[in-house]
């Protein structure tokens, strides 16, 4: 079960992939936004789980739906979600976080952020000191 914080979180991430602020996810905008993240995904294919999550039948999804979708899967798909999260970060697949990778993200999620702001945002998690998050480390900060 997510915590109040988490939802909060949730609620974010789910405002800024609805590009036209009304409160819905069509399947247009799922993909747009994840192609923006640099992941690919056919219209057919973000129909079809756009489909599957709507529970009201309207065709787009409102926050209750991206919240579920969140909560949903088993650990082990969880872990396997987080890992590809991790990749699209760690783009010279190097095993780390970098504050460049950091902030070419950012950057690609429509927040742009100095190389010293991401320095500090990945200090706060950087458990080990070295100045790169590492999977574990990456996965601590988005629990």
């Amino acid at each position: 079960m997510l915590k109040n914080g988490d939802i909060d979180q949730l609620e974010r991430v789910f405002i800024y992939f609805d590009e036209n602020g009304d409160g819905k996810i069509s399947a247009s905008e799922l993909k747009n936004r994840v192609g923006l993240m640099g992941g690919e995904m056919l219209l057919t294919e973000v129909e079809e789980a756009v489909e599957w999550l709507d529970k009201d039948g309207d065709g787009l999804l409102d926050v209750e739906d991206f919240v579920g979708l969140m909560e949903g899967g088993s650990e082990e798909d969880k872990l396997q979600d987080l890992r590809e999260a991790f990749c699209m970060y760690d783009v010279d697949d190097c095993g780390f976080i970098r504050p460049k990778d950091l902030k070419r993200m950012l950057s690609r999620l429509g927040e742009s952020k100095s190389i010293d702001e991401c320095k500090l945002m990945i200090k706060h998690f950087d458990l080990n000191g070295d100045g790169v998050l590492s999977f574990e480390e990456f996965r601590v900060m988005m629990k």
